[in-house]
């Protein structure tokens, strides 16, 4: 044989067709949707909370709303409020000034201060962004806003006007920008990944289960009913849901060391995620055989910045978007991040799952009814192989 007729088998062909058509899935995924970094960053909707009657309140408010690259600026809610949005991450910053910050200010008091509230269970641009741009506003007012303030307490004592500047020099500062930061994550870029690669581990292992499986269905077309083997199916997938679960978690156990009073909550959610992930691949698999796996491949890409982990929802593109509504990976993230990290239930975010792993599974359901015509079923083949069982 010679290599050009090596070249022309199957093979080799799947070979030369994967390698070009993966190379141009994952760059002409990835590098679109990445632009968003930093370039949608001003889709992010922050909240200003301004509880100040005060001049000073009034005009730092406005002067952040001018300046800010936000174009999503809520200023008609209660801290109390703002900060519910922002632990469920439908906000990326809460900025609140006191309803004392003017009075405080005139008085030359130290203690006065606005909060800048950033929530770090979530997309982790969203958090090191929002950390960048409070420290400049911070080293802004500490270094114009609050020296000016200083003489003025000055001027009011009477003090000359050149030695109430020189004194004011020496004072450090009469604002204090207090950074809070909710649902801390422990230290360790392996933490704030854990989310995501606990998904996306699940997600490929399911989908290649997903090819499996429904081989496994079509090569036992002639020894069961196709409900049959459907349910054998499913059951399969469980039992490899279960273990693959337990490993999973183990090792996050290993290497993360998260709480121990979320080992069964995470590997119940591990298990959901399978079953789901299994279903929503095996759609195309049911549907096209084994070149669904060709389309599997470009819609787990999508996902991997469609899921959360990066960056949120109001800075991805719209394909991306209407991805993470539709997948499984999205839910699968933000109920990780709530469950590990977080301050709220993750339960509406699994049950979400729940809801994209019925409909998967009814299509499922649907396309094995209509598109795999019944097969009679080889009774002699059947008994002859539980013969040989009972045998061995």
């Amino acid at each position: 044989m010679k290599f050009t007729q090596f070249l022309k088998t199957k093979g080799a062909n799947a070979a030369i067709f994967m390698g070009i058509f993966y190379a141009i899935a994952m760059l002409g995924i990835f590098l679109p949707g990445y632009t968003a970094i930093p370039g949608n960053i001003d889709k992010l909707p922050i909240a200003i909370v301004n509880e100040d009657a005060g001049e000073y309140g009034a005009k730092i408010a406005s002067q952040l709303q001018e300046n800010l690259p936000f174009k999503v600026i809520e200023t008609d809610l209660t801290n109390k409020k703002a900060l519910k949005d922002l632990e469920h991450n439908d906000l990326g910053l809460v900025v609140h000034i006191p309803e004392t910050f003017s009075s405080d200010m005139k008085n030359g008091e130290t203690s006065s201060s606005i909060d800048f509230t950033i929530n770090e269970a979530g997309a982790t641009v969203v958090s090191s962004t929002m950390n960048s741009i409070v420290k400049e506003i911070n080293n802004l007012l500490s270094a114009q806003f609050s020296q000016q303030t200083a003489q003025g307490v000055l001027m009011n004592f009477n003090v000359p006007e050149e030695q109430a500047a020189e004194i004011a020099e020496n004072i450090e500062t009469a604002y204090v920008g207090n950074v809070v930061t909710i649902n801390e994550i422990p230290d360790g870029m392996h933490n704030n990944m854990l989310p995501m690669f606990l998904s996306m581990a699940c997600y490929v292992g399911a989908m290649i289960g997903s090819m499996q499986l429904v081989g496994a269905f079509k090569a036992s077309r002639e020894k069961a009913s196709k409900t049959r083997l459907f349910i054998y199916v499913q059951l399969a997938a469980l039992v490899i849901a279960v273990v693959s679960s337990l490993v999973a978690t183990g090792v996050a156990y290993l290497i993360n060391e998260p709480s121990g009073d979320l080992f069964f909550s995470l590997v119940g959610q591990q298990t959901l995620n399978y079953m789901v992930c299994f279903n929503f691949t095996a759609i195309l698999i049911f549907l096209l055989g084994e070149g669904g796996m060709i389309l599997n491949l470009p819609i787990l890409l999508t996902q991997t910045l469609a899921n959360g982990a990066t960056i949120t929802r109001d800075m991805m593109y719209l394909p991306y978007e209407w991805m993470s509504h539709i997948s499984p990976m999205y839910y699968s993230v933000q109920a990780y991040f709530a469950n590990l990290y977080g301050s709220i239930s993750p339960s509406p975010y699994i049950w979400s799952m729940v809801a994209v792993g019925s409909v998967a599974i009814l299509i499922n359901i649907i396309i094995v009814a209509i598109s795999h015509k019944p097969m009679p079923v080889d009774d002699s083949a059947t008994d002859a192989e539980n013969t040989t069982e009972i045998i061995a």
